[in-house]
């Protein structure tokens, strides 16, 4: 790269490699990377990752080759919205399940002669770097004129005869995988080596060879001619990783091309938008605006294009866009569907199936203090969409009734996904997601407004306040929620019971939404599914806790109505 060139505005590398077999008969390493481009390369990064078979099994070089194609093909398999570690972690778990099962089915007896290998990888991501590890193959960073290594070698000493693996891929049914992260700069060095290499390497020598080298493939050969020079009896692999250019701070707009178009002026009935012929507003609120249209294809589909107000502002416009990025990454019936893209677009809009049918805000008020089977039901549907979400890696952040559509047939669907965060994508920020409460106040949970960790059970306690609202008829916490700032806030809200005289909530039914709602995300259901459950039937707490003797639930009670008893047992006597 030309030191009067700047540097590309994009995650950019210079990658070299070099492997022998060294003074052995077979090479068992085996290393690979991948390179990705456009937005492959900006959600998923580029992957780097070597191995080392056991050198006591004949299968060691397939374990080897197995486990750094398994990642470098399925990674980029997993969807757009995971984040990295459990995107590889998931691909490296399977890999060395299969792996341990090949040596099962070969009845190898000994695991040190079956399929097993180190791995170690290397995941550059927007401004940081990911890195997963097993065994003794070894992860470096050049820190000046020396080497800082990264990793921790998972073995153990074995007398005379060396060391043997204490963690290897295809060792075990399941594998700990160690990962770290550490941000990285333009100019930042990274080394990977198998054991042939750095039990005879020294520091000094690489940052010399380094500093030489014009290229880095020559520059990785010489790092391991140097160790088999010294005296290294094993086979010798190298990578050697130059980070070149890094995309900016801010988050990287997925859709740029597309937000750069103008948004279109308000249309009128009969109106053409790149073929698409409108029909007539359907709903429009501060934030945007929703026609029904007609497809060339002669299918009505939702066009929905920004706000008067905020089509200017480029975050409110990333978001937009995302919208209908992300209902093409996720498929539920549940959840509002995306129609063909357009084969050219010249204005700012986005697509989607367009639905017959009312919100759940206006079923609400249709029906107050609805019944609890149509609350099961329809809470049932919304948890199903939630969850697809969820599976994702993606947090709705903003459901409320307004966000939420019941066709004709009664199939509810979610419809709106201008707040959700998307792990994947967050992971492109140098900003931490959540700094900004997108959602809805009534509806949101408290720990968005306390600073605190969000996750799965933010989306629950939403789900819970729309299942509490339908059922009552107003909010459990009224406008408190959106007052907490503190740990001190959240201990002080109050969870007002649902049940009252003027609707027949059951106590457990109560119990379950008592649950969903509470100010701390930690005692809330483990999961969706438990809280739809408990919706469904008592649950086991519930039991237990109403199956105490009456002297441990209400103590006075209990005096009370054993003196009545003992007072009748003594008339009764006396008249006697």
């Amino acid at each position: 790269m030309s030191l009067d060139m700047p540097p590309p505005q994009t995650l950019a590398i210079s990658l070299g490699q070099w492997s022998s077999a060294g003074r052995k008969p077979e090479n068992q390493d085996f290393y690979g990377a991948i390179i990705p481009v456009d937005n492959a390369l900006t959600l998923k990064g580029v992957t780097v990752a070597i191995a080392d078979g056991v050198s006591s099994s004949k299968w060691g070089r397939e374990a080897a080759e197995i486990s750094v194609k398994g990642l470098l093909t399925d990674y980029y398999s997993t969807p757009d919205t995971w984040a990295v570690k459990p995107a590889a972690s998931a691909v490296i778990a399977a890999t060395n399940a299969w792996l341990h099962g090949k040596s099962r089915a070969a009845h190898v007896e000994d695991i040190d002669h079956g399929w097993v290998s180190t791995l170690s990888a290397l995941i550059l991501k927007a401004r940081t770097a990911h890195i997963f590890h097993v065994g003794d193959s070894r992860v470096w960073r050049m820190a000046g004129r020396s080497l800082e290594q990264l990793t921790t070698d998972h073995n153990v000493p074995n007398g005379a005869d060396g060391h043997y693996l204490s963690r290897a891929m295809g060792a075990a049914p399941q594998v700990e995988i160690d990962y770290i992260t550490t941000p990285v700069s333009i100019g930042d060095v990274f080394l990977m080596t198998t054991d042939g290499v750095h039990v005879a390497m020294k520091g000094s020598k690489v940052s010399d060879i380094l500093d030489a080298a014009t290229d880095l493939n020559t520059a990785a050969q010489t790092i391991g001619q140097a160790a088999h020079d010294l005296g290294s009896t094993d086979n010798l692999s190298v990578q050697v990783i130059r980070v070149d250019g890094m995309p900016p701070p801010q988050a990287v707009d997925l859709v740029s091309d597309l937000a750069r178009l103008p948004c279109p002026d308000l249309p009128k009935p009969g109106d053409v938008i790149d073929d698409y012929v409108i029909k007539r507003p359907i709903h429009a609120n501060a934030r945007s605006h929703i026609y029904l249209a007609q497809a060339p294809d002669q299918t009505l589909v939702a066009l929905k294009i920004p706000s008067v107000d905020l089509r200017d502002d480029p975050d409110y416009r990333r978001r937009f866009m995302m919208e209908e990025w992300i209902a093409r990454r996720v498929q539920n019936p549940h959840l509002l569907a995306t129609v063909p893209a357009p084969t050219h677009r010249t204005k700012f809009y986005v697509l989607s199936e367009y639905i017959t049918g009312q919100t759940l805000r206006q079923w609400m008020h249709d029906h107050p203090q609805a019944q609890l089977q149509d609350v099961r039901d329809i809470i049932g549907q919304l948890i199903s969409g939630t969850r697809a979400m969820h599976r994702r890696q993606m947090l709705h952040q903003d459901l409320r009734p307004e966000n939420i559509m019941i066709d004709v047939s009664g199939t509810v669907k979610i419809i709106d996904f201008g707040s959700t965060f998307v792990a994947g994508v967050a992971e492109t920020a140098q900003t931490p997601p959540g700094q900004d409460i997108l959602g809805t106040l009534q509806y949101a949970a408290p720990e968005y407004f306390a600073g605190a960790q969000t996750g799965p059970a933010s989306d629950l306690f939403s789900i819970g306040v729309i299942a509490y609202e339908m059922l009552t008829g107003r909010l459990p916490y009224g406008t408190q929620v959106s007052q907490v700032r503190s740990q001190k806030d959240l201990r002080n809200l109050h969870y007002q019971t649902a049940r009252d005289a003027g609707n027949a909530v059951p106590n457990w039914v109560d119990d379950a939404l008592k649950r969903a709602l509470h100010p701390n995300a930690a005692h809330r259901q483990s999961s969706m599914s438990e809280f739809l459950g408990d919706l469904m039937r008592p649950s086991t707490k519930w039991s237990r806790q109403t199956a105490r003797p009456l002297m441990e639930q209400n103590p006075l009670a209990f005096w009370k109505t054993l003196c009545a008893v003992l007072s009748l047992i003594i008339l009764f006597l006396l008249t006697r």
